[in-house]
């Protein structure tokens, strides 16, 4: 019998159990219950989502007359097309689409906003049709986005922060 301050060499701990994650009859990995089915889930609409595209495309594919072939170049150019920018201009449009829909506002209400930060609509309108951004908006853009100037620069030249 252990005395009182002491661990017991052997010990169940059932907060530390792990379920296996199986694909197609396969272990593939361990997760614990709490995130188990919420990633099976996840996994298997990604399947499904990505089935009803390659539908999609090929039923597109053949009404308008193009090969089979062309179903995967479609389905291809849509995913791409799908991908969010990770740097550059577009980077930084969609940070600010993101930053509007956090506050909930409109779009002439999140103009108004970023003019509140001496940000002119004008350049708010250039950032969003892809043009390159002045580096005189750098500090009211990190403020509109509530991060550094460091961090905007970072996911214009290529990495996000």
């Amino acid at each position: 019998m252990p005395l009182p301050n002491e661990q017991p060499l052997w010990r169940v701990n059932a907060a530390d159990v792990y379920l296996p994650i199986s694909y197609d009859g396969s272990v593939v990995g361990y997760c614990k219950p709490a995130f188990a089915a919420r990633i099976i889930e996840t996994l298997n609409d990604e399947q499904r989502y990505a089935k009803a595209l390659q539908m999609a495309c090929a039923d597109l594919a053949r009404r308008t007359g193009g090969a089979a072939g062309t179903a995967d170049l479609l389905m291809e150019r849509y995913l791409n097309h799908a991908e969010q920018p990770r740097s550059g201009v577009k980077a930084i449009a969609v940070w600010l689409k993101d930053r509007q829909e956090e506050l909930d506002v409109s779009d002439a209400e999140f103009e108004r906003f970023c003019e509140s930060y001496r940000l002119p609509k004008r350049s708010l309108q250039a950032i969003y049709a892809g043009h390159e951004i002045d580096s005189r908006v750098l500090t009211p853009l990190a403020r509109i986005l509530g991060c550094s100037v460091e961090d905007v620069l970072t996911v214009l030249e290529g990495s996000s922060p």
